[in-house]
């Protein structure tokens, strides 16, 4: 089989990079609705490393069926046979392709949350015990999202996938020792005015390991210090459901009003359980190449002069141990253009206006990591 050549590029780096996968490991690779070339990359490149492939293939017009008619007693089963699997594997690279973003919109929320509920323990045991990457598969309503032509969205996206994340390092780290430092925790903009404590928590830098597209800093708030208002400016989807101007507004840690275009279906996931209306995540995002939403989390998280805070589960390690079926990453884009906005760490200016200002930071800056300088 002729293999594209962007394909043959991506894969190694996944399977390399991402999972680092040795000889005699297994890594399970689940494709959603992605080409079959793509994922006979994926299994010549593990083979090379001398690793076991697996493949799971899913189609999403068949899980939405699925998900319509889902019961406690048809996928718990499921769940375990998933778990027992994933217990099974050294590491996990998923594809997820869609042809329609909102193929679940019509889902009800009791399904998507019962489905949610009983494959947790399956996501748990992936991102704790598995070296595992995650990323999108460019299609025509990915690029209809954007606004772009399909060649032209191609294109981008395999620009972005195919960086050398490696630059990204010795930027992230000084930001990741900085956040480790850090106590209290001030975000203004448009809207917004946030504050939050982030102390003891430490912070995680990610460039290519976990997620492709990659360039943020994550770290988490302390639960119950978060107070203030913040109003979301990128729209979102979740749940097959779309939304915009999203407004959270917090005490004690806990989101008390929240409001969106989609208010209703809003609440119901935040209702989900006690864990959803708290914070799980408070990321910072650089990706030079990311400049404008495109309501996919993996793309818009990475968004250069933004940044995401997390309504639901937290991360173990890095994490203030909220426990929840919901991981809702929502962005607030902080470029001039979308208002502006800035970060402050224990009184000191660190972000105005999506650019970096202490000088430790300057390789962050879109100017530095596009090779046009220092900033």
């Amino acid at each position: 089989m002729i293999i594209d050549p962007r394909y043959t590029q991506l894969a190694p780096g996944l399977t390399r990079f991402s999972t680092a996968l040795k000889p005699g490991e297994r890594v399970l690779i689940d494709a959603f609705d992605v080409p079959d070339a793509m994922v006979i990359a994926l299994v010549r490149a593990a083979r090379a490393l001398g690793a076991h492939p697996y493949v799971q293939l899913h189609r999403a017009r068949v899980s939405r069926e699925l998900a319509l008619g889902a019961a406690e007693d048809q996928y718990a089963p499921h769940a375990e046979v998933e778990l027992a699997r994933m217990q099974k594997m050294d590491a996990y690279i998923a594809l997820r392709g869609a042809e329609n973003i909102f193929e679940n919109s019509d889902v009800p929320s009791a399904k998507t949350q019962l489905i949610s509920r009983l494959m947790k323990p399956v996501l748990d045991h992936r991102v704790g015990k598995t070296k595992w990457v995650v990323l999108r598969w460019p299609t025509s309503a990915m690029a209809q999202q954007a606004g772009m032509s399909t060649e032209s969205f191609e294109d981008f996206y395999f620009k972005v996938c195919n960086l050398d994340y490696a630059q990204l390092v010795p930027g992230m780290k000084v930001l990741a020792d900085l956040m480790a430092k850090t106590d209290r925790v001030h975000v203004k903009g448009p809207g917004t005015d946030l504050t939050f404590s982030i102390k003891g928590i430490g912070a995680q830098p990610c460039g290519g390991l976990r997620n492709i597209p990659d360039g943020e800093v994550f770290s988490c708030p302390v639960k119950d210090s978060v107070e203030g208002v913040i109003q979301y400016n990128a729209p979102t989807v979740y749940l097959g459901a779309s939304f915009d101007n999203i407004r959270l507004v917090f005490k004690k840690g806990k989101i008390v009003e929240a409001t969106s275009s989609n208010t209703k279906r809003l609440n119901e996931i935040l209702d989900s359980d006690p864990g959803a209306r708290y914070i799980g995540e408070f990321a910072i995002g650089f990706n030079p190449h990311i400049l404008e939403p495109m309501r996919d989390i993996l793309f818009d998280e990475k968004i250069a002069g933004s940044f995401h805070f997390t309504p639901g589960q937290a991360y173990d390690g890095v994490g203030n141990g909220n426990k929840s079926q919901v991981h809702w990453d929502m962005v607030c884009i902080q470029r001039p253009e979308y208002g502006g906005g800035e970060i402050w760490f224990d009184g000191k200016l660190i972000r105005k206006d999506g650019i970096f200002g202490p000088k430790a930071l300057n390789k962050l800056n879109p100017d530095y990591l596009l090779g046009k300088g220092k900033s």
